[in-house]
């Protein structure tokens, strides 16, 4: 069974989009998993290869879709947060609103707010509602306090349902 993110940026204008495998629930939310060499594309540019397996978290409560990253990937980003509207996962579609903003935490730990400029502009020129725009700076900075205290799911629950899908492609299939 394969679901579907779709990602779209405020107006409805398709942002990222690619195929993910279920991998079930918790008191966290929904877990999916996406494989190395997943065909991933962003609105219609050309689409590119996801270069390793990642598992993403969409939350029971929030509007934030969070992504974990193996250390052994190319890259230094442990999380990746995608501040959004709220998520929704209706027929295998995970769905939300990109609003810009981006927590991350690094490998090394330090955690970092991306995007700042990009929310700047896209809620003027786009006219983002009063409530939209106080809704993703709050939930930026309550992402920043999880991430830095390493609070559920952001502690260990993330790591250990990545560590449960990287040993599942190793198993024979």
């Amino acid at each position: 069974m394969t679901a579907r993110m779709r990602f779209t940026k405020w107006g409805g204008k398709l942002h990222w989009h690619y195929a993910m495998e279920p991998l079930g629930s918790d008191e966290h939310g929904l877990w999916f998993g996406t494989r190395a060499g997943t065909v991933m594309q962003r609105g219609y540019e050309d689409p590119v290869l996801e270069p390793h397996d990642f598992v993403t978290l969409v939350p029971v409560e929030g509007e934030w879709i969070a992504s974990f990253n193996p250390s052994s990937a190319d890259t230094e980003v442990a999380v990746y947060i995608d501040v959004t509207s709220l998520p929704a996962y209706e027929d295998g579609v995970v769905s939300a609103v990109d609003l810009d903003l981006d927590v991350i935490r690094l490998f090394d730990g330090s955690v970092r707010v991306l995007d700042e400029d990009e929310f700047a502009e896209h809620r003027i020129l786009y006219s983002y509602p009063a409530p939209v725009i106080a809704k993703a700076l709050a939930t930026t900075d309550d992402l920043v306090g999880l991430l830095t205290e390493a609070v559920q799911p952001f502690e260990t629950a993330g790591a250990h349902r990545l560590a449960a899908y990287l040993s599942s492609s190793a198993a024979p299939r």
